[in-house]
Order: structure tokens, then C-alpha cells, then sequence
């Protein structure tokens, strides 16, 4: 009689047993039916019971712990006996407040630390052999133009969410005995996003609150929700340890993208504030964003999974795929 964890196959497709930390979010939301659509077997972790009735709804198997129980999680992950574990655990409030940025993250970057490592022993103890983790493709460190590939070095020096993003990505890449896979993943786009038509992003574009700083030279990766899961589906099937941008085609600049995004949502066009003005209002870190950010090469990855995103542009993805 056979390995019963040993994976199936259906067709070329490898089918595998996926414990999804953080299956209620933004990204988990997409991504559990994706997994689901492709023939593998989901256990979908989230702190709360609604969220849980809403992943067996979909056919998933909910299990509600809190990844800082580290005992809690490693029964949990022990249980579901995942070949590929994936952690997109964040805690990201709806409305950003650029002059609040570090303490509204604070949660999101002890999950990236202590979660990640509580989530890694989880997942060496139960036998799994690979790990897939969120990661953004906008903490590179500055450079003057053309776009970044993984080989850049991340800024973590710039703040505690990009030191936060490091730990994480050295704990997954590093870790003995899993297969470790990073998906820098763009701004996400669509339904249930920060970047949605119902979203506190909208409503401050809609009140012209979010200007067009200085030139708008810098440039945004974009990612529509999902693509970003219909990448981390492809992550969890086949390709190479490793981190990988996941974006779209376009790279984009403030002044092209914020203005497009009003004209989607019904909005008057975007004001436009000096470079200091907005440093003054916003921030050394928004302002770098608006000004001086660059945009992410996803040629990695494409070549690597043989991926391609549905919105190639964020053009046709705000047009049609804001939710």
C-alpha cells in the first residue's frame, strides 16, 4: 500500500495537500478557490469562526488558530499534514494613514517575524516540504531608474515593516529541510484590496486626498488580486526555490496610474502638491513612493513558472477589475 501523503496527480499537474495561513485575507480570499479549482486539498487557517464557515462553504477544511500559539499551530499544521505550506498572514488596516504607517503595521511585522518562524517550525515538524511566503516587490532599495530585479537588495534600513519583510525572507529562504519560495508580490488591485472601488484608498482619491506628488516620477508595481493568486497556485506546483517578483507588465507612474484609478472610480482628478509639501503632509516614506520609486521586473518568475497575469496592465485591470 502507497505513502498516504504521497501527492497525486491529475493530468501534468501535481496535486498536493496546502495548509494556507491567513485564508481569510486579502490574497487568501482568490487563492483558496484557485487551490481548490486545481484539484488540491486545502486546509485553510484563520483566527475567527465566521471566516472558518465561509472556507468550509467553499469546500476547504477551516481550522481556527492563532499562529503566536506556537503549540496551537504545530498541532494544527501536524493534522493537516501539508506537502506545501503558505503564508500570507498580514494585518493591514483598511485605512492607511501615511504619517502612521509603522505603528499601524506593528502587527504585520511581528507576524512576519515571530509568526514566520512559528509558522516554519509548524511546517519542518509536520514533514512538509516546501514553503511558500508573501513578501512586496516595492522595499528595494533606491536605485536612480530601471526597474528592479530579486538580485536587488532590499531597504530594510528605511524602516521596521522592510526590516520585518528581511527577517522574513531570510527565515523562508533559509530555512533547513523546505523549500523556500519568496513572491514579492506587487500593490494589490481588485475586490477586497486596498486598491478596490469600495477601499479607503478609493475614498480618499475620491475626497482628493491622495495627490500626485512633485513630477509622480515614481513608479508602482501593480498586481490585480487575482493574478497574485493564480501566481502562488503555480508556486505551490512546480518551479524552483527562490524569491520572485509577481507583477504585472506595466510599471507605473503616480501621475499615469492615480489619475487612471480616479477616472475608474468616478473621482474628480487628483490634485497636484510639491514634492516638499507632501514630505511635510505625508512623510519621508509616501513621498518616496510618489517621487522616487521603482518598478519591478517580473521576468523571473514568468520564465520560471511559465506564468503569464490575466491583467497584463493595471490599464484594462482598473478599467475592468476594481471590484
Amino acid at each position: 500500500m502507497g505513502d498516504p501523503r504521497a501527492p497525486s496527480r491529475a493530468g501534468s499537474v501535481l496535486l498536493v495537500k496546502v495548509f494556507v495561513a491567513g485564508a481569510s485575507g486579502a490574497i487568501g480570499r482568490p487563492l483558496i478557490p484557485q487551490l481548490l479549482e486545481a484539484g488540491h486539498e486545502v486546509t485553510g487557517m484563520t483566527r475567527s469562526e465566521g471566516s472558518a464557515a465561509v472556507l468550509t462553504a467553499a469546500g476547504a477544511t477551516p481550522v481556527v488558530v492563532d499562529v503566536f500559539d506556537a503549540d496551537a499551530l504545530a498541532a494544527a499544521v501536524a493534522t493537516a499534514a501539508p506537502e506545501v505550506v503558505v503564508h500570507e498572514l498580514t494585518a493591514i488596516p483598511e485605512n492607511l494613514d501615511p504619517r502612521k504607517m509603522e505603528p499601524q503595521f506593528e502587527t504585520t511585522n511581528r507576524l512576519r517575524t515571530e509568526g514566520t518562524r512559528n509558522l516554519l517550525a509548524a511546517a519542518r515538524a509536520s514533514g512538509a516540504r516546501r514553503v511558500v511566503a508573501q513578501s512586496i516587490a516595492f522595499a528595494y532599495a533606491p536605485r536612480k531608474d530601471g526597474l528592479h530585479d530579486e538580485d536587488d537588495p532590499l531597504w530594510a534600513e528605511a524602516t521596521p515593516i522592510y526590516a520585518a519583510v528581511q527577517e522574513l525572507e531570510d527565515q523562508v529562504l533559509g530555512a533547513d529541510g523546505l523549500e523556500g519560495i519568496v513572491l514579492r508580490y506587487g500593490f494589490f488591485y481588485g475586490p477586497g484590496t486596498s486598491y478596490a472601488a469600495d477601499s479607503g484608498t478609493a475614498a480618499a482619491v475620491r475626497k482628493r486626498q491622495f495627490p500626485v506628488m512633485g513630477g509622480g516620477r515614481g513608479e508602482w508595481p501593480f498586481i490585480h488580486i487575482a493574478d497574485a493568486a493564480s501566481a502562488t497556485v503555480a508556486a505551490v506546483e512546480r518551479g524552483s526555490p527562490g524569491k520572485y517578483n509577481v507583477v504585472d507588465d506595466e510599471p507605473a507612474p503616480l501621475r499615469e496610474w492615480l489619475p487612471a484609478f480616479a477616472e475608474a472610480i468616478g473621482a474628480k482628478r487628483p490634485m497636484r502638491v510639491p514634492k516638499f509639501v507632501a514630505r511635510l503632509a505625508a512623510g519621508k516614506m509616501a513621498t518616496h513612493y510618489g517621487t522616487a520609486l521603482r518598478g519591478a521586473s517580473n521576468a523571473r518568475f514568468k520564465r520560471e513558472f511559465g506564468w503569464e497575469p490575466g491583467y497584463a496592465s493595471w490599464r484594462e485591470g482598473f478599467r475592468e477589475g476594481l471590484g
